[in-house]
This record gives structure tokens, C-alpha cells and sequence, in this order.
């Protein structure tokens, strides 16, 4: 008898942010940098490679009191609003940097008073002993969902035992703010320009996920911070799960037309490997 077939495990939605700057301080037509991180060995999603900041979302992010709190929320939908959030949250989190403003005013916060913030609420987050709700509330924040840039929307295919739903956003920096790894999660960090992370992992340098090296060729196109973000902006998104096709004793892998991306179609290793699909 043959044995039923395993259905693929539910994805779980998490949320990546794309943080990027001009790579000379102050001149916004200069090439745009994208702020990276190296995951720890020891996790098991894509330990070692060269990932954007990023995570799952929590139960938190879609909390109906922060709605109040989130910049330009009557134009965003619940649906989406919590994946935003979850990228402020997570970028927090990861890199230290806050894309909130104290309640009222138009200014990101600027890093002497975040300093406070973070020695606070940093650690507290990255444990789960505290949650975004509690930190927007203590703080008097408005969470800048209003910067967060909708990019791309991949996940993950149906033969890969660990699955998520991951939502992409680009943001620009806040120039006064430094990133940096949380030493945790990720153990290394980088500016980078796009088309240097992808030479460097052409050339055995750094390893890259397959949807990290599409988002990266897709964002060189952009050339500057102001570029990609405009380009993003009216850029349709077409939800991109790859898919495997055998052919000639090859495996290839798929992904949709119309999302944006060139070279739609990726040899698989001869050894039968997956090219992994996450940030």
C-alpha cells in the first residue's frame, strides 16, 4: 500500500526588513547600502547565511491598541499593519534601530534618546518579557509604519519542513541611529551594496538564501535609497512561492512571472539540496 502523502506543515507568518542608507552620509544620490546580518550557527533557519533583520510575528503586533499608535494607519489594513509593525519590532530587536517618533511629533527618535529606550525595552523584547504594546505605551511612541515601504511577499514551498510567510519592507535608516547585531540571533553585520553581497557569494565569500539573492538583484536596480523606495511604491506584488519542475534528469527551481524579478528559473544541486527560500 502506498503511504499518504505528508501535507506540507502551515507557513508561519513572520515579517523582513530591508534597511538601507546612501553610502555617503548626506548625499541621497550616492548608491544605496543595505543593512545585513550573519545568523548565528546554532539556529537552525538558514544558520551562517548573510540574512536581511527579520523574525516571526507576535501575537502583540496585531494588538487593535496599536493601531492608534501606528503612523498613517487609516491608509494600512489590519491585515497588513502587523507585519509592519512586527519589522519595526524586529529591527529593534536585531539591530537596535527604532523606527518610531515620540507621539506628536514628525522626527524619527534620535539616538540620545533612544539609548534609554533601548537599555529599557531592548532585552526585555528579544526574551519575550515584554511586548511592543508595552514599550509604545510606557514610551509614548508612534510606531513609523508610515516609512515602511510594502516590497515583496514569498513563501516558502511545500516540500521545505520549515515554512514561513514573510512579508518584505524597505526603510530608509534613521541617519543618527547606528545598526547593530544583536550578537544572539546573528553574530556578525554589514552595509552593504546590493550587488557586492551577490559578488561576494558568487565568489565564495558569504552565503546567501535564494529569495535574499532575488531581493538583492531586484534591489541594485534601484541605485539609490529614493530609487528603490519609488520603484517599490509602484511595483505590483505578486506573491512568489517557488516550485520544483524535473526536466532532461535536472531539477529546477520556479518562480512567478510578474513580481518584478529576472532569471525566474534556478538549477538545483546535483546532490538533490533545496535552495533555501527565506530572508
Amino acid at each position: 500500500m502506498n503511504e499518504p502523502k505528508k501535507e506540507a506543515p502551515p507557513p508561519r507568518p513572520a515579517t523582513t526588513v530591508l534597511l538601507l542608507r546612501p553610502s555617503q552620509p548626506g548625499d541621497a544620490a550616492s548608491p544605496l547600502e543595505v543593512f545585513m546580518v550573519v545568523r548565528h550557527h546554532q539556529i537552525d533557519s538558514f544558520s551562517g547565511a548573510l540574512v536581511f533583520p527579520g523574525g516571526k510575528l507576535e501575537d502583540a503586533d496585531g494588538s487593535a491598541s496599536l493601531r492608534a499608535r501606528c503612523g498613517g494607519a487609516d491608509a494600512i489594513g489590519d491585515a497588513e499593519l502587523k507585519f509592519r509593525v512586527a519589522g519595526v519590532r524586529e529591527a529593534f530587536e536585531e539591530c537596535g534601530v527604532l523606527l518610531a517618533r515620540k507621539r506628536g511629533q514628525r522626527a524619527l527618535i534620535a539616538a540620545a534618546d533612544l539609548k534609554g529606550i533601548e537599555e529599557r525595552w531592548r532585552a526585555k523584547l528579544a526574551k519575550d518579557e515584554a511586548s511592543i504594546v508595552d514599550m509604545v505605551e510606557a514610551e509614548d511612541l508612534e510606531i513609523a509604519t508610515d516609512l515602511m515601504t510594502p516590497y515583496a511577499h514569498w513563501i516558502t514551498p511545500t516540500f521545505v519542513p520549515k515554512r514561513f510567510d514573510t512579508w518584505f519592507f524597505l526603510a530608509e535608516a534613521p541617519e543618527d541611529q547606528v545598526a547593530l547585531h544583536d550578537g544572539s540571533e546573528s553574530t556578525d553585520s554589514v552595509w552593504i551594496g546590493p550587488q557586492e553581497a551577490i559578488d561576494e557569494a558568487t565568489a565564495g565569500k558569504r552565503t546567501l538564501v535564494h529569495a535574499t539573492t532575488k531581493n538583492l538583484e531586484l534591489l541594485a536596480e534601484g541605485k539609490t535609497v529614493g530609487g528603490a523606495i519609488a520603484a517599490a511604491k509602484v511595483r505590483k506584488i505578486v506573491t512568489v512561492q517557488p516550485w520544483v519542475e524535473a526536466r532532461d534528469g535536472k531539477k529546477f527551481l520556479h518562480i512567478p512571472e510578474g513580481a518584478g524579478y529576472r532569471n525566474l528559473i534556478r538549477e538545483m544541486p546535483p546532490s538533490g539540496g533545496v535552495p533555501q527560500t527565506g530572508r
